[in-house]
C-alpha cells in the first residue's frame, strides 16, 4: 500500500508543471525562498569571498583599539541573578580585554543575591553592586548602572551569558571601524543544547536568526536589535538618549533609538556570549509570546514616525521597520490564507502536497544550516544538530506562527504587553501612560 501511494505521489508531480506547482506554493516559492535563502546565500559568499579583506579591517580597528585601551563599563541588571553571578565574574577574568569596571544592579531580588553581591564586591570581583529594594524593572536596572557608569563603551550583559575568551575584546572592534557606529550587537548562541529537544531546536533558531539574519541585515544596513544578553553602546550617546524607556522590548527599542539619532548598529558574529534558552515549551511559549508582542508595541505604535516622511525620515529605517513587520507580522498572517488557500483548493490531494510542502521546507532548512556552519567558528560542534533540522519544519512552520500570530492578535487588539507580569505593574502602567 505504501508503494502505491509513493508512486502516486511521483506520477502526480510529474504531471505537474512548474507554473502549476508554484501556483500551489507561491509563499514558498516567492516570499520564503528570497528571504531565508536567497539573500542568505548572497551574503555567505560576499563574506567567504571578502574574508581577506575584513580580517584586514579587524587587525587594523585591534590595533587602534588596544592604542588607546578605553575603561569600558559592564552593566549587569536583573533579578534573582545571584546564583549566576560567580560564574559571570570568573568568565569575565579570562576576558582578553581586562581594562573594564563591572557594574551589577540587584532589581528587587528576593533570595541570596544581596548578601552574594556585597560578598563579591568586597572581594573586588565586582566593582560597583547596586540594590534596588523595589522592584522597578530591566529598564530601570539598566538606566540605574548607567548613572554610575564611567566607560567609554557601556557592555550590557545578561548574568546567565558566559563568553569566548575574546568576545568582549571582539565587540569592541567595530567602534574603530566607524565613528558613525553607536552600538554593537553580540552573536547570542544556546549553551544548553543537549538538555532538551526544545532547546536543540533553538539552538538550531538562533544560529539561522542571529548567527545568520544579523550577519544579513547588518551587511545590508537594516539591523535592528541588539541582544539585552550581550551588546555594546557609545557611553555618550546612551546618556544623551536618556538610556532605556521602561517596559518589555527594550532591546529593540533602544537599538531604534541609536539609529533615529544617525548612528549604524553593527553585528559582530565573532564576539561569542552563550546563553541558557528555555528547556520545555511551555516556558519558551511565555517568553516568544512577550518578544512578539513587543514588535507589535514598538515597530507599530511607539515608532510609528519612521514611516513617515519628516525631516528626520531615514531610509534605511524605513526599510528595516518595514521588513520586519511585513515579514513578521503581515506574511505572518498571510500563511494562514494560504493555508486555507492550500486546503480549499486542494481538499482531495493533501495526502500529496503536504508531504512534498513538508519536503520542500526540510530541504530549505537543510542548505540554510549548510550555509550557517560555512561561516560558523565552531562548527565541528555544531554539526551534530544537523540530525534536528527535519523537526524546524514543524517549529518554524507552525509551532512559533501559531505563538507570533496568538501573540499578535493580544497585542493589537488587548494592549497585553502592558499586563505581563515579567515587568512591574507600576512601569507598564507609566510606560501605557506615555505611550512607551
Amino acid at each position: 500500500m505504501l508503494i502505491d501511494y509513493w508512486e502516486f505521489f511521483i506520477s502526480y508531480w510529474q504531471n505537474q508543471s512548474i507554473l502549476q506547482i508554484i501556483r500551489t506554493f507561491w509563499y514558498f516559492f516567492i516570499l520564503e525562498v528570497p528571504r531565508f535563502l536567497l539573500f542568505d546565500f548572497i551574503i555567505v559568499i560576499s563574506v567567504l569571498l571578502n574574508r581577506r579583506n575584513l580580517k584586514s579591517r579587524n587587525q587594523r580597528a585591534r590595533k587602534l583599539l588596544w592604542a588607546e585601551m578605553p575603561l569600558i563599563s559592564i552593566i549587569v541588571p536583573g533579578k534573582n541573578e545571584g546564583p549566576h553571578l560567580f560564574k559571570l565574574v570568573n568568565s569575565l577574568k579570562e576576558q582578553t580585554y581586562f581594562n573594564y569596571e563591572l557594574i551589577v544592579v540587584d532589581d528587587g531580588s528576593d533570595d541570596q543575591t544581596p548578601l552574594i553581591g556585597r560578598d563579591l564586591e568586597r572581594a573586588g570581583l565586582i566593582n560597583c553592586f547596586i540594590r534596588n529594594d523595589v522592584r522597578g524593572g530591566k529598564a530601570s536596572g539598566a538606566n540605574t548602572a548607567l548613572r554610575y557608569a564611567t566607560g567609554k563603551f557601556i557592555v550590557h550583559l545578561d548574568a546567565d551569558t558566559s563568553f569566548d575568551r575574546d568576545s568582549i575584546e571582539n565587540i569592541l572592534l567595530p567602534f574603530y571601524f566607524d565613528d558613525q557606529i553607536g552600538a554593537v550587537g553580540g552573536n547570542i548562541k544556546v549553551r544548553n543544547a543537549e538538555e532538551s529537544l526544545c532547546a536543540t531546536l533553538q539552538a538550531i533558531e538562533y544560529l539561522n536568526t542571529i548567527s545568520m539574519s544579523r550577519i544579513v541585515s547588518t551587511e545590508l544596513g537594516i539591523y535592528r536589535i541588539i541582544s539585552g544578553a550581550f551588546g555594546a553602546f557609545r557611553t555618550d550617546v546612551l546618556k544623551r538618549l536618556g538610556g532605556w524607556d521602561i517596559g518589555p522590548g527594550l532591546d529593540g527599542d533602544i537599538t531604534v533609538k541609536f539609529r533615529k539619532v544617525g548612528y549604524k548598529i553593527h553585528f559582530e558574529p565573532s564576539a561569542i556570549g552563550l546563553t541558557n534558552a528555555p528547556t520545555t515549551f511551555r516556558v519558551l511559549s511565555k517568553q516568544r509570546l512577550r518578544w512578539s508582542k513587543s514588535i507589535v508595541r514598538f515597530r507599530v505604535r511607539k515608532h510609528s514616525d519612521i514611516y513617515k516622511p519628516n525631516r528626520s525620515f531615514n531610509l534605511l529605517n524605513f526599510i528595516s521597520f518595514l521588513e520586519n513587520v511585513t515579514y513578521d507580522i503581515v506574511l505572518n498572517f498571510l500563511w494562514w490564507i494560504y493555508l486555507v488557500d492550500i486546503i480549499m483548493n486542494n481538499v482531495g490531494l493533501l495526502a500529496v502536497i503536504i508531504p512534498l510542502k513538508v519536503i520542500m521546507y526540510m530541504i530549505m532548512d537543510f542548505a540554510q544550516f549548510g550555509l550557517v556552519m560555512s561561516i560558523s567558528e565552531r562548527w565541528k560542534k555544531e554539526w551534530k544538530l544537523i540530525f534536528y533540522v527535519p523537526a524546524m519544519v514543524f517549529y518554524n512552520s507552525y509551532y512559533m506562527r501559531f505563538i507570533r500570530t496568538m501573540a499578535y492578535i493580544k497585542e493589537f487588539f488587548f494592549f497585553s504587553s502592558y499586563k505581563d507580569p515579567w515587568n512591574p505593574a507600576k512601569t507598564s502602567t507609566k510606560a501605557l501612560e506615555n505611550k512607551f
